[in-house]
């Protein structure tokens, strides 16, 4: 990854007010360990990173939006490689900040995802 790499994000459809995504997309729930899900961008198209997660029958998307490393390390968030979970898979780590800091930061991602608008919709 490089600080252009795009990191893919599955949107849930609940997370889709009026048409526009809302910032839960970008906050980690308590189940993720303040660690959010996403797809490294260069092994892995949007379309094929949409059909790889919802292949799973637990696993519903709206579609695929993206931000980039660049801009999680604006935030001083950090974008890991998880190849453990499955060879794209990308850890965006929220895990040194409480709520509001999350919360504040969620919603720049938000507005950085949406300025590129969908990169897949099925």
């Amino acid at each position: 990854m490089d600080d252009q790499t795009q990191l893919l994000r599955q949107v849930h459809p609940s997370f889709v007010q009026d048409g526009k995504i809302t910032s839960q997309v970008f906050r980690p729930t308590p189940k993720d360990d303040k660690k959010l899900s996403s797809y490294d961008g260069d092994l892995i198209t949007p379309e094929a990173s949409y059909a790889h997660f919802t292949s799973r029958a637990d696993c519903r998307s709206a579609g695929v939006v993206s931000i980039t490393t660049a801009e999680c390390q604006a935030l001083d968030l950090q974008a890991v490689a998880d190849p453990k979970e499955f060879l794209e898979h990308v850890l965006i780590d929220f895990s040194e900040f409480e709520k509001k800091e999350i919360e504040k930061k969620a919603k720049i991602l938000r507005a950085n995802a949406e300025s590129r608008d969908w990169l897949y919709k099925p």
